[in-house]
């Protein structure tokens, strides 16, 4: 009998280092390194985060008494890669020059990238990543924006929706290219996205905050007073670029990210924080909306993941609109760490071929 696959997961946030070790079908490990922003500032580029970051992975698995050698497989995140179709990738050289070139953007999972493939190559062990978020399946009709200097582009919350779409379409008793479904990523940026048979075909880009307000990014916003705000001469390009990602939604309007908080205040009678809360489910509901629209009404169920699907409010707001699209299911929470280790298991069983790069 062939022995337990064992994966090792990395993944990696703007101030945590995540590590998992994934055996004989549980998360045997999972532990999360907190890196102070103080420290990281110390750091001029995300790249010389190089050391820190390898030696949280290291210093973890000593701590478990796990030895580097006995891996299967290594599954990071993936990070800004030219726009690529979703599935399970061998991380390359080629790949990691794109991620350093920035021509993509800038994450702190380009460094994990590094460092899982630097571990990797140093002890022949495969090193995977999956479903990044360039991930890119648009058809051409997607693609319009209404100016020919500007195309729409995926950039979205792949990993967990992929894994999401996965796990309904196990509950239908289907695989996941059978399906048609529309999944709603809510956390810090939302992203909605229209899976059709496998692929998702149509996505806002909550990169750059498209779509509906969330938790920190603005969402798609009436353009002509955008340029008027722009050319106001009171914000520069880099505070209209965070006031668009980073200081929108949610904390522009009521001076958190904290979906708790914010339930909490609703409790106490806070009717702005209750109102703001229905509008962002509102603005939801209206992309999904459009999302069974580019599926013709063929929607077989809607998914509701990320952190925010955790509130029963804001669920429940969105049910009341979307419930006679399809039906709702629930899969709270990221979900990154399990879906890694599912897409490396995948390969490692042979149940999915490598992807070329």
């Amino acid at each position: 009998m062939d022995c337990p696959k064992r994966i090792l997961i990395i993944n990696l946030g703007s101030t945590s280092t995540k590590i998992g070790v994934f055996e004989a079908g549980t998360m045997r490990v999972s532990e999360s390194v907190h890196h102070p922003a103080d420290q990281l500032k110390e750091f001029k580029t995300i790249f010389d985060q190089y050391e820190i970051r390898k030696e949280a992975i290291l210093s973890t698995l000593a701590k478990h008494a796990v030895n580097l050698e006995a891996f299967d497989a290594i599954a990071c995140r993936g990070g800004n890669t030219k726009p690529i179709p979703g599935g399970t990738y061998p991380i390359c050289s080629r790949m990691i020059a794109d991620m350093q070139s920035g021509r993509f953007g800038q994450h702190p999972n380009i460094v994990g990238g590094m460092v899982a493939h630097d571990l990797g190559k140093e002890r022949n062990i495969p090193v995977l990543t999956l479903d990044p978020p360039t991930t890119d399946e648009f058809g051409p009709l997607a693609r319009y924006s209404g100016i020919p200097q500007i195309a729409r582009q995926s950039s979205f919350h792949a990993l967990n929706q992929k894994a999401t779409a996965r796990k309904i379409a196990a509950q239908l008793g289907k695989d996941y290219d059978q399906v048609n479904l529309i999944v709603a990523h809510l956390g810090g940026g939302i992203s909605v996205g229209a899976h059709h048979q496998g692929k998702v075909v149509d996505v806002n880009n909550a990169l750059d905050g498209d779509g509906p307000f969330s938790p920190e990014r603005a969402g798609s916003l009436p353009t002509g007073d955008l340029v008027r705000l722009c050319f106001s001469g009171d914000y520069s390009r880099d505070e209209i670029l965070k006031l668009i990602q980073g200081k929108g939604g949610l904390v522009a309007y009521l001076g958190t990210t904290d979906g708790r908080e914010i339930e909490r205040r609703i409790a106490a009678g806070d009717g702005q924080a209750a109102e703001v809360f229905e509008a962002m489910a509102y603005q939801v509901a209206k992309e999904i909306g459009a999302c069974a629209a580019v599926l013709a009404g063929d929607v077989e169920a809607i998914a509701l993941t990320g952190s925010l699907a955790y509130s029963k409010t804001l669920v429940d707001k969105l049910r009341s609109r979307i419930a006679f699209i399809a039906p709702v299911y629930l899969d709270p929470g990221e979900n990154e760490m399990e879906a890694l280790a599912a897409g490396a298991l995948r390969f490692l069983e042979g149940k999915e071929a490598l992807s070329t790069y």
